[in-house]
């Protein structure tokens, strides 16, 4: 699967976080003929080229919510994956047009300036958040999808589709850093509400989600995994004790937008969801505005499962918990191994 973008030129919107990092360093050395790293962190850009020191990366300084500087980066390129995007979020709570400008507005402009330049497929990122979202980041990334799905209606030269898929274990902003830096630092473990729950995805998988969806969606498809979940609380006490540590756990309640779980596929959506083993396929609905026809025929499914989500998803006791950390490079930096 590594020579999917054999001779291809990429580009990773938002490419100096951790999927774009992850996405390098697994296609770097494959035949890809170049990646393109698009942001607005100059700082971040240099510490990649010093880093990484390959001509196959080419940088590029630009923001999703300027069009123009779109433009100018997406010319030539095959494939982009769209992971720009604000994420944190009680940040979103509080600057909830900051949200709407990166994630709605910017997706908005990298779909113009693909279709524009005619891009072969657009991959965009979402979250579990966007399901049911009750935050301001997870509304911003609700519309995100209904612009792609919306846009991939209305171009045949451009496959635009998505991926939604939860946490991804130690990544930027994450809690499991969170949780390793006060225990390196002797502070209490805080955590909101131990009996909430996370789905739990390395990067890797992430990677591997977005290549199957890749390889497989039709034009305004959203792509699921079917990943695990545990207890914030079962999560905190598993880091811990791979840490050897005896700092207190201590509830600190729920942050501003929190729910108390995620999910990943809605009722709604399960509907006409199809179940492709370790995926989910949402397709896009493909009516026009033109309901009278729709009601007149009228078509029949079943209800094939309930929602998706990090209650009812298969939940990692402990060790379980502590044997899917030990895949992040992360966890075992930290750990010396």
């Amino acid at each position: 699967m590594d020579n999917v973008f054999d001779g291809a030129v990429l580009m990773v919107t938002g490419g100096t976080g951790s999927f774009g990092n992850a996405f390098i360093k697994r296609f770097l050395d494959s035949g890809v003929k170049e990646i393109r790293v698009f942001s607005r962190d100059e700082k971040k850009q240099d510490d990649m080229r010093k880093l990484y020191l390959n001509d196959k990366i080419k940088f590029y300084l630009g923001d999703v919510r300027d069009l123009h500087s779109v433009r100018q980066a997406i010319i030539g390129v095959d494939y982009v994956f769209n992971a720009a995007a604000l994420k944190q979020v009680p940040s979103c709570e509080f600057f909830p047009m900051e949200a709407t400008k990166t994630n709605v507005i910017g997706t908005d402009n990298i779909l113009t300036a693909a279709i524009e330049a005619g891009v072969r497929k657009v991959v965009c990122l979402s979250t579990d958040k966007a399901a049911y979202p009750i935050n301001a980041m997870g509304i911003s990334k609700a519309l995100m999808e209904r612009v792609f799905v919306a846009k991939s209606r209305n171009t045949d030269k451009t496959l635009i589709c998505g991926t939604r898929y939860g946490n991804v274990m130690c990544s930027r902003g994450s809690v499991i850093p969170l949780f390793v830096e006060q225990i390196q630092e002797g502070k209490p473990i805080t955590v909101t509400d131990p009996d909430m729950t996370r789905f739990m995805m390395n990067l890797d998988e992430a990677i591997d989600l977005v290549i199957f969806a890749f390889l497989n969606a039709a034009p305004g498809d959203i792509l699921v995994q079917k990943a695990p979940a545990c207890k914030i609380g079962d999560l905190a006490e598993a880091v811990k004790e791979m840490f050897g540590a005896d700092n207190p756990i201590i509830n600190m309640g729920l942050r501003h937008g929190e729910k108390t779980y995620e999910t990943l596929l809605t009722k709604e959506e399960s509907v006409h969801a199809y179940d492709l083993g370790d995926f989910y396929r949402v397709p896009a609905d493909t009516r026009d505005l033109n309901y009278a026809k729709y009601l007149e025929q009228g078509t029949k499914k079943s209800t094939l499962l309930d929602e998706f989500n990090s209650n009812n998803t298969a939940q990692l006791d402990k060790e379980q918990i502590k044997e899917k950390l030990l895949t992040t490079e992360y966890i075992r930096e930290a750990l010396g191994r």
